[in-house]
């Protein structure tokens, strides 16, 4: 018998050890909430001291950025509308001009044409 008191004791240490490594990790898990709930305290006033603040920051600049690039779209559409107007004023003038000048030469290229023909003839029949 005395065997069997040998593994009641330790089969008694056994459940003591079990129900102590019970009582530390019920320990833990208290010590890990309270650490927890501690460290969501401290990232909760970080947020609330040092995030928002700067979020409300980079919000406005944000927005004052879409205003500048809005005004600056527009200006350079606006640009681009008045350099392409203009390009085509020029061009229908540089065509204009083009055009009087072929009217007005067209009458002097033909009498020096014809002065031209006229003269060859005359020196071909003094030949």
């Amino acid at each position: 018998m005395e065997g069997l008191a040998t593994t009641n004791t330790m089969l008694g240490i056994m459940a003591a050890v079990s129900v102590l490594e019970a009582l530390l990790i019920i320990g833990a898990a208290i010590a890990g909430y309270f650490a927890y709930k501690q460290v969501m305290t401290v990232v909760n006033g970080l947020e609330a001291r040092q995030v928002a603040p700067a979020m409300v920051r980079i919000n406005a600049i944000l927005d004052d950025l879409k205003g500048v690039t809005t005004k600056v779209k527009d200006e350079t559409d606006r640009v681009d509308t008045a350099i392409r107007t203009t390009m085509d004023r020029v061009d229908d003038t540089a065509e204009r001009v083009r055009s009087n000048v072929r009217v007005k030469t067209s009458r002097i290229v033909g009498i020096v044409r014809g002065a031209r023909v006229a003269l060859e003839y005359m020196l071909s029949r003094a030949a």
